[in-house]
């Protein structure tokens, strides 16, 4: 099955750029350390995915790009051609002249119903493309006009359009320290739109992904590409082809209802997380040498401690006993409840690792059983240059706390009424803000009670 990348805004299609140049590394790559047939397997069913083939025989990615200034749009389809192993569909771009001036209200109110025709015939015509159509992946910040406002509209339409498809929306989640004074205010809008319509949000904090660049890559003065391409190895890491459990013998066919069915099993928890080990520069890779049995106790504690990478994380944090009925309150301090976890595991000898750590009860809400809560899915084809890498996907407590403060800055802010009359000269009222919050502070709820 197929998957139509639908890259919004800026942010969106630069971090689009960098994924599809990490799929298509990934598949030209001899690295596999895998059989032939293997190997041939894995290309075709990446490339039935994320790429159609032209006659020119370069693969063309079945992506819409849409934007409101035309000069990254522009940057992005030419740097695609210039790499001679994959391009854009020429036609299948959307931009205008002006930016959305990171008003969320003029994306989503403005921008959103003037354009939606022409976007979404772009989308339809993508769609039509595939031979069989398994959902949309969206790539969008939060913290703009566009990417955020523009692309919660476009959310809206293609669950309108599509009511049947598989839609998961890839959220990037602004710098704390903030990169727009409103940042706050569009992330709550965003969020809580996108929560009525997405399948579920999978969402990369900018600020973890800097540190990872920072401590594990060793990069000194820190670009956006950098971080992009961060981004883009975890998002291959999940997005490339594997055997899923019980599956068969052959690669999954269709990715987004696999990977929705594993983890989202109540409309209430659509919040995404996404962990990587090992992540090291390209000149380490041939120094280092890891066992699946350490990478997996890694794993594992990041998850239990809500650590972002494997370095600094806190062993001390325990799962609570079994059988102690602790209220939520009285649970260990840092520990992060899950409700549902799955493990991705790429290279070498990975039919023979045990993953029975993943599947202890106390990891998981008491109203799931830890079988249906876990998932686990492998092949023996390396990812990206690592022997051996694991990927955790996971629907647990890892976004409360950065929720938690998003929407306590933006409602102090709405608080005393700051910037509101930017909003509500694009329509967007006082009352849609509180709804907003009202969904939000649900959510935030229900993590917290799990």
């Amino acid at each position: 099955m197929s998957i139509v990348t639908v890259q919004l805004g800026q942010c969106g299609n630069q971090v689009g750029h960098e994924v599809f140049s990490a799929l298509c590394r990934d598949i030209r790559g001899t690295h596999g350390l895998c059989s032939k047939k293997e190997n041939e397997s894995y290309q075709d069913s990446c490339k039935e995915r994320f790429f159609c083939e032209e006659e020119s025989a370069v693969p063309v990615a079945r992506a819409v790009l849409v934007d409101m200034e035309p000069k990254v749009i522009s940057q992005t389809l030419s740097m695609a051609a210039r790499s001679g192993h994959w391009k854009y569909n020429s036609h299948s771009h959307f931009c205008q002249k002006q930016g959305s001036g990171n008003n969320w209200a003029n994306g989503f109110s403005v921008h959103g119903p003037r354009h939606k025709e022409a976007i979404m015939n772009l989308v339809q015509r993508e769609a039509e493309k595939c031979d069989r159509l398994g959902g949309f992946f969206t790539i969008m910040s939060m913290a703009g006009g566009t990417g955020s406002g523009l692309g919660a509209f476009v959310t809206q339409c293609l669950r309108d359009a599509f009511p049947t498809s598989f839609l998961l929306n890839h959220v990037i989640w602004p710098y704390g320290t903030g990169e727009v004074i409103v940042q706050n205010y569009n992330s709550v809008l965003t969020l809580s739109h996108l929560y009525h319509s997405a399948d579920a949000l999978l969402v990369h904090e900018n600020d973890v992904i800097h540190k990872i660049c920072a401590q594990l890559m060793n990069i000194k003065q820190i670009s956006f590409r950098d971080v992009n391409q961060v981004i883009a190895h975890q998002l291959g890491s999940v997005l490339q082809p594997t055997h899923t459990a019980g599956g068969g013998p052959g690669y999954s066919r269709n990715p987004l209802g696999d990977l929705l069915e594993a983890l989202v099993p109540h409309p209430e928890f659509r919040m995404l997380g996404l962990r990587n080990i090992p992540q090291m520069p390209e000149n380490s890779l041939a120094y280092s040498s890891f066992s699946w049995p350490g990478l997996i106790k890694h794993l594992r504690q990041m998850l239990i401690a809500n650590a972002q990478m494997e370095e600094g994380i806190d062993w001390q944090v325990r799962p609570p006993q079994p059988g102690s009925c602790m209220a939520p309150t009285n649970k260990p301090l840092h520990f992060n409840t899950s409700i549902a976890n799955l493990v991705i595991l790429r290279g070498k000898d990975v039919h023979g690792v045990d993953l029975g750590s993943f599947q202890d009860p106390s990891l998981y809400t008491s109203w799931l059983n830890p079988q249906d809560a876990f998932t686990a899915w492998k092949t023996p084809r390396a990812f990206n240059k690592y022997e051996k890498s694991a990927a955790l996907v996971s629907n647990s407590q890892f976004l409360l706390k950065p929720l938690d403060s998003i929407v306590g800055k933006a409602w102090n802010m709405f608080a005393s009424k700051a910037y509101l009359h930017q909003y509500t000269k694009f329509g967007i009222q006082e009352e849609e803000f509180l709804d907003c919050f009202t969904t939000l502070e649900q959510v935030i709820s229900s993590y917290t009670n799990l």
